[in-house]
């Protein structure tokens, strides 16, 4: 009579000796999965910045329309607030009552609908005409 060899041990060398295939690429598919959210979250905080870029610009515009129209200077006023606004804002000046209310906003990330906006007040100086 023969002896049997134990059932475990001619499959372990048998499962040892195939190679795994089902893991193959998953390296690569995560590194491309990695690539792909930094380079969306790049885009986000690039965006972010140009937003508050155009935000600050677009208070400062509001700021100086605000202050030159209470002084009685509401086309020098439009003009600077042309200049320091970002290229193609919408700036409005209306009079209420004895205050200058100046509003500036424009379209900062043109391939999304994305605005950004300001608005000012300034009273009007005794003896400046209204604009």
């Amino acid at each position: 009579m023969r002896a049997r060899a134990p059932a475990g041990r001619g499959r372990t060398r048998v499962a040892a000796a195939r190679p795994r295939h089902r893991d193959r690429g998953a390296v690569t598919v995560e590194a491309a999965l990695a690539l792909c959210s930094l380079a969306v979250f790049l885009t986000v905080a690039v965006g972010a910045i140009g937003a508050a870029g155009g935000s600050i610009r677009c208070v400062d515009a509001a700021r100086e329309l605000a202050r030159l129209a209470a002084r009685g200077e509401a086309e020098r006023g439009h003009t600077v607030a042309t200049q320091l606004a970002p290229s193609g804002a919408h700036v409005s000046l209306r009079v209420e009552g004895d205050l200058v209310v100046a509003e500036v906003s424009a379209a900062v990330l043109h391939p999304l609908p994305v605005r950004v906006g300001s608005r000012a007040v300034a009273a009007l100086e005794p003896g400046a005409a209204a604009p």
